[in-house]
């Protein structure tokens, strides 16, 4: 079993002011695997003070781009020999399938650091415009400060180095709050962090509970935040924000749906479906678990539906052969349990699944994958976000009406739509109110391309350029563009 006992505040491993400490538990054996000192607020002073010196005092938010890039890349190769170590250890606090975890949880971030390195290198940190009165204005991208980063358990390094790269390259310092049940992989990234001989007090790790993060979001020499996790904390983040003038990137919940056109074959849809509704154990805000069917084949697209889900191989997540792993913790077991209880009060069929343990799995925290059928969007397991593998299929009448259903939702964030004819897809895609969508496949996440949500799905966009330009602040200046050489302001 692991132990940390130090925290990692402004690139130094130190002792915690406090004597708490988190016990990280296997979603498998319900046994725990670690035990991590647990930052309180007095550590967040500590850690945001080292920001703040490293960002006002410091040399990281002064230096030429091309060298904040070398060392982002320094870091990517460190981080490289380490995927198999980083797969196991998120397997171990998730629950992720290994098979899952070997890109997802593992490669992915390494990938986001390579593809923010190179959108900082074409990036337009300064640039020359045609001024309204004649004469040219400089605007520069400058650091936008000290951020605090909250991330939650799911996917929990991708969510760190999709906030750490940009800011790192924007010349902005940074605190992060990893989620409790997951601070092991963080803690090997600080280790790499450290490695990479970053300035000091340019980076803070502080594992903790709401507390932690609650004095990050309202702590005065925090400049900006950006948080994901659930839509009811993102509400209160916002408000904190809003009420001390502070920038936030809130990227929220998620209840998005897969349209399935007339067209559509049904085993190509059940095989999509597989990964864009049950990825990560159906812990994924992109989740698309509610899937919307023509009424006039909704007895195909159901039956093909069903033999994917009743074929899933359920048990331990280290298991290669396993795809649906334990949910991350009891509460969360318990929780979608008493959706699908919620799902038959309401009247819908259950077609496969139930609040039972999954066949040959004695202990764990798992769910059945369970799927619902007549189900009407009105009802609870269609409005709210469940975050399990747990699937709705809704028949709709025709294409307007299954975009209005899709719409008909307080979320925003992804969706797709399965048909044989592309033009007609895209026809839909456009028509769908959602921050990413996919068109014969699940949304993929592309590091090139800006992520994030509509509605109560959230605020601000994070990957892309649109993701680092998050991080900069603009200043214009004026008199100054007729002595930048045109090389440098490109």
């Amino acid at each position: 079993m692991q132990e940390r006992r130090q925290l990692f505040v402004g690139g130094t491993w130190t002792a915690p002011s406090g004597d708490a400490r988190i016990e990280v538990v296997s979603p498998h054996s319900e046994k725990p695997i670690a035990v991590v000192a647990a930052a309180s607020p007095a550590d967040v002073d500590r850690a945001v003070s080292a920001a703040r010196h490293a960002q006002d005092e410091g040399p990281w938010p002064r230096l030429e781009p091309c060298e904040r890039i070398a060392a982002v890349r320094r870091l990517t190769e460190l981080y490289r020999p380490r995927r198999r170590e980083i797969a196991q250890l998120i397997t171990a606090e998730v629950g992720s399938p290994i098979s899952f975890s070997k890109f997802s949880q593992a490669t992915l971030p390494m990938l986001l650091l390579d593809a923010f390195a190179d959108i900082a290198a074409s990036f337009p940190w300064e640039e020359v415009r045609p001024g309204f009165f004649g004469e040219d204005v400089l605007v520069r991208r400058e650091s936008g400060g000290v951020v605090a980063a909250i991330v939650p358990w799911n996917v929990p390094l991708f969510l760190v180095v999709g906030k750490l790269a940009p800011a790192l390259l924007a010349g902005c310092s940074i605190v992060v709050k990893p989620a409790p049940e997951t601070p092991l992989d963080s803690l090997l990234l600080a280790e790499l962090i450290e490695e990479a001989g970053l300035p000091p007090g340019l980076v803070s790790i502080l594992p903790g509970d709401g507390a932690v993060g609650e004095a990050l979001v309202n702590h005065p020499g925090i400049d900006r935040v950006s948080f994901t996790g659930s839509t009811a904390v993102g509400r209160r983040i916002a408000a904190a924000c809003g009420s001390n003038l502070k920038k936030a990137s809130l990227e929220l919940g998620g209840k998005s749906a897969a349209i399935v056109l007339d067209d559509a074959d049904p085993a190509t849809v059940a095989a999509g479906v597989k990964v864009a509704g049950l990825m990560n154990n159906g812990q994924a805000c992109v989740a698309q678990t509610r899937i919307l069917v023509p009424e006039a084949r909704q007895h195909e697209f159901l039956g093909a539906l069903a033999s994917m889900v009743e074929g899933l191989v359920v048990g331990d997540p280290e298991d290669p052969a396993t795809e649906i792993g334990p949910l991350v913790a009891r509460r969360q077991q318990q929780r979608v349990r008493a959706y699908i209880e919620d799902g038959e009060r309401e009247g819908a069929r259950r077609v496969i699944g139930g609040t039972d343990l999954p066949s040959g799995v004695g202990c764990g925290w798992y769910v059945r994958p369970t799927l619902f059928a007549d189900v009407d969007n009105r009802m609870k397991i269609a409005r709210e976000e469940i975050f399990g593998p747990v699937l709705s299929v809704i028949p709709y009448r025709d294409d307007e009406d299954a975009i209005r259903i899709a719409n008909d939702s307080d979320y925003g964030l992804s969706g797709s739509v399965w048909t044989a004819d592309a033009t007609r897809g895209l026809a839909v895609a456009r028509r769908v109110r959602s921050g990413s969508f996919g068109v014969n496949q699940p949304y993929s996440m592309d590091p090139a391309a800006p992520f994030g949500g509509v509605k109560a799905s959230g605020i601000g966009r994070e990957l892309g350029r649109e993701g680092l330009e998050g991080y900069v602040e603009l200043k214009s200046i004026s008199g100054a563009a007729r002595v930048v050489p045109p090389s440098q302001a490109d």
